[in-house]
């Protein structure tokens, strides 16, 4: 008899605690309903950004940066790479290729050495290691050709990538051609001479009473172009 009583206390007691659990969540149910909005909100487009909300990391104006570029900078970076890479002019391979004489090369092509299959894949489509090329390889090789063995984790900064750029011109590349600066660069100078010919000619007799004023502007003009090219072509 005491056990029946104790049977029906404890399937009293689990009835009671299943009801109550219930119970609970169908009042949770109604206070907390939620019913969905008749209209729905316009959907928000956000837009990627680089690090820091900086521009997009693509290749510089060559023509402008690769003159002023530090090439003893860029040297000293490429110490990062001495454990896999040489850079004397015998181009001895190591764990990776010799890179004397990389810029402008065709890529997957240095003698003695074995490529992996990433980049004998990708060089059937890319004559040359150009600039450009470099750039972005540099900044992250396995992202920019995926499968390479090449683990270096890659040159973040532009600045540093230009410095290395410049430096591998010079050890080996020195006759790699830098391109001319970007048009839109020098378009500034040849809108404000475009002006000067209304301006004399809505005051023809000013010039005629400075002739050597007039003479002066034309002589400017025509000497300025030519410094430009005088002072660039030894830089590169």
């Amino acid at each position: 008899m005491a056990d029946s009583l104790m049977f029906n206390k404890i399937a009293g007691a689990a009835l009671a605690t299943g009801l109550l659990i219930f119970g609970l969540s169908n009042a949770m149910g109604i206070i907390f309903e939620q019913a969905p909005p008749t209209k729905m909100g316009d959907k928000i487009v956000v837009q990627e950004e680089t690090e820091g909300g900086a521009p997009a990391d693509v290749p510089p104006d060559w023509g402008t940066v690769l003159p002023k570029a530090d090439i003893a900078a860029g040297q000293a970076i490429t110490s990062k790479c001495a454990s896999c890479h040489q850079f004397d002019p015998a181009g001895t391979n190591n764990i990776g290729p010799g890179l004397y004489g990389v810029v402008g090369r065709q890529p997957g092509t240095h003698p003695g050495y074995s490529y992996d299959e990433a980049m004998n894949t990708w060089d059937k489509t890319h004559p040359a290691w150009t600039y450009d090329l470099l750039y972005q390889f540099l900044k992250a090789p396995q992202q920019f050709m995926p499968g390479t063995k090449m683990t270096f984790v890659g040159l973040k900064d532009p600045q540093d990538r230009i410095n290395v750029i410049a430096y591998l011109r010079s050890n080996g590349s020195p006759t790699f051609p830098i391109p001319a600066p970007a048009p839109a660069k020098a378009a500034a100078p040849a809108a404000g001479n475009a002006t000067a010919p209304a301006s004399n000619a809505a005051a023809p007799a000013t010039n005629a009473a400075t002739p050597d004023s007039g003479s002066a502007a034309p002589a400017s003009k025509s000497t300025s172009p030519p410094a430009t090219n005088a002072a660039t072509t030894p830089a590169h």
